[in-house]
């Protein structure tokens, strides 16, 4: 639900401001609530924000109220707005609008002129983030993640300022453009150096408790002194198959704890629409693998444009720690925060574990990538890009995995699932539901000891690699790759497979299912790669197709992604549904209205 924060929200119209504030040198406000005119009812200057997508419904709706726009804010779905004083409540629950806020131009006294933005009063900022999830309280403990490596399966993680201290590492590039070294472990999607950065991202290295000291001049992820193994899978159109997340997921339980590496936490802002039985999946078991190894498997819950109410694969298995979005509604409180509507939400059998800040979230920006050329309005200030999904949510609550096993480095998987969702914040629209699918509260779980819990599960591995996919299919413009193979062409053995998985020994040398994937060691920072055959795929399906790293345009984000509020479309191709928040047993808003996937998605 919608409600009125007039004088007590921290500050969208700060970043609204920002953007305009090149267009117009105009003072943005008059005295709050002074009457425009002798017997006119006393008018306010806000900032109306929008749900995704509905710019033009919040426009109807100003001026529907009597108000009149002032310009379009297409970074939070809304626009600048003066309405009559007495509008404003029912405005604030017109259909489309998110909130609506006083347009207060003290907020721009606040930004910072190193990052150039209001670092504490925009709530998409990590700063605020951190401080709604008490990260900072973390760090002024000295638990800012030093000790735990975070493994990122994504497209990849560019050096950009923040994300070039020293505490990223490339472990083996599996996509579609390892064998270009111009390209190899490079971000040409933009997706994993977003994610990289909210996670471990800092602009240099501080001492201890320095990170929540109060300094809001450098940049800082959740867990900025952990260090990030990036494991490149998505090219650059995001082309990725559901083997080479598979793939993935045994290389970082096969190389978790090589010589001086410790990766206790992996990160999946990823999934498919797969309906196999999470108990047979092999995305699924492959994931409880890594679970049963000692690694906190976060995964994004998903943002479903169908019908169907279920968590993606793998966060449909109940082992793992599924994420959803939150929208903190422009407040530092948990209590007035609600679930928006691109988040998806699961079902009474298997729903989120938690929901983390998710909205208009400030990562870093990936120049040139393929997310930044088509969404130049998510970039602010040259530097940073805005976006919303349960893929920034999952990444913030890995980092928080991260501060917590910090202090309790042999915590296991199930305990530091147990002390984050045991000690979450719940809103009041999910109050009633759910025990646990709360905001976490770092600072709360580092008080809680870990304790012995061991989930059961009865998951074999033993299903199809091609009902894994769901609809989700790499192709190369005129072959779509199917069946039950991998991207080699090799035959796919559930039996084989799922014994060598279960044990750590999936991947020999550079070797995984039969095929040469990769190198066999580090060299450096870096795994070493350039393990291919040639530039031909020799698999049965797509003999004599050539790759390159273009050409595959794949079935996977395909949608028009980043918009600086939300996803366009809400998922990748279809489109949100409407529900917000959760009564009785199931989400409102349970009828879907978009369509369906065609892609494997990136929450």
């Amino acid at each position: 639900m919608n409600a009125t924060r007039l004088g007590t929200t921290r500050g969208v119209a700060a970043s609204a401001a920002i953007l305009a504030i090149a267009a117009s040198a105009v003072s943005l406000t008059a005295a709050p609530g002074a009457a425009s005119g002798a017997g006119r009812e006393p008018r306010e200057n806000v900032i109306v924000t929008g749900l995704p997508g509905a710019l033009s419904q919040v426009e109807h709706a100003v001026v529907a109220s009597g108000g009149s726009i002032r310009r379009a804010l297409s970074v939070v779905n809304g626009v600048a707005a003066t309405v009559p004083s007495n509008a404003v409540p029912s405005l604030s629950h017109a259909p489309g609008v998110r909130g609506v806020t006083r347009d207060n131009t003290g907020h721009l006294m606040g930004i910072d002129p190193a990052l150039g933005y209001d670092v504490q009063n925009d709530e998409g900022s990590l700063f605020d983030v951190a401080q709604i999830t008490h990260a900072r309280d973390a760090w002024k403990s000295n638990y800012t993640g030093q000790g735990v490596d975070v493994a990122l399966i994504d497209s990849g993680v560019s050096p950009v300022q923040g994300l070039a201290s020293g505490n990223v590492l490339n472990g083996p590039d599996l996509s579609f453009e390892s064998q270009a070294s111009n390209l190899t472990h490079l971000d040409t999607f933009g997706h994993g150096t977003h994610m990289a950065s909210i996670i471990v991202g800092r602009d240099q290295q501080l001492s201890g408790s320095a990170y929540g000291s109060g300094n809001t001049h450098q940049f800082n992820g959740i867990a900025p002194d952990a260090r990030l193994v990036s494991i490149k899978v998505a090219a650059s159109s995001g082309a990725v198959d559901v083997s080479q997340i598979i793939a993935s997921i045994d290389w970082v339980v096969t190389h978790a704890h090589d010589a001086g590496m410790n990766i206790r936490v992996l990160n999946l802002s990823y999934g498919t629409d797969s309906t196999q039985d999470a108990t047979v999946d092999p995305l699924d078991y492959a994931v409880e693998n890594a679970w049963r190894a000692g690694i906190v498997v976060v995964a994004a819950g998903g943002n479903d444009g169908t019908n169907r109410q279920a968590l993606a694969d793998p966060a449909n298995d109940p082992l793992v720690l599924a994420v959803g979005a939150d929208d903190p509604m422009n407040t530092d409180s948990v209590g007035d925060d609600t679930v928006p509507s691109f988040s998806q939400h699961g079902t009474t059998g298997r729903h989120v574990d938690l929901i983390a800040p998710g909205v208009h979230i400030l990562g870093l920006r990936d120049p040139g990538s393929f997310i930044d050329k088509d969404n130049s309005q998510a970039v602010v200030n040259n530097r940073f890009f805005r976006g919303s999904g349960s893929s920034q949510a999952t990444a913030v609550v890995s980092g928080l995995a991260a501060l917590y096993l910090s202090k309790y480095p042999n915590a296991t998987p199930d305990a530091v699932k147990r002390a984050l969702m045991m000690t979450a914040t719940v809103p009041n629209s999910v109050r009633t539901v759910y025990a646990g699918v709360g905001v976490p509260d770092v600072n709360k779980a580092l008080g809680q000891r870990p304790a012995y819990v061991q989930a059961a599960t009865g998951a074999t591995g033993q299903g199809s690699l091609e009902l894994a996919r769901g609809t989700s299919h790499v192709t190369n413009g005129t072959t779509v790759l199917t069946g039950e193979m991998d991207i080699f062409g090799q035959p796919w053995n559930p039996a084989t497979w799922a014994s060598l998985s279960s044990s750590g020994s999936a991947w020999t040398g550079g070797t995984w299912n039969g095929s040469a994937w990769t190198g066999s060691a580090w060299t450096g920072n870096t795994w070493d790669g350039s393990a291919w055959t040639g530039n031909m795929w020799d698999g049965s399906a797509w003999t004599g197709n050539a790759w390159t790293g273009s050409a595959w345009t794949g079935a996977a984000w395909t949608g028009s992604a980043w918009t600086g509020a939300a996803w366009t479309g809400a998922a990748w191709t279809g489109s949100a549904w409407t529900g917000s928040a959760w009564t009785g047993s199931a989400w409102t808003g349970s009828a879907w209205t978009g369509a369906a996937w065609s892609a494997a998605y990136w929450d």
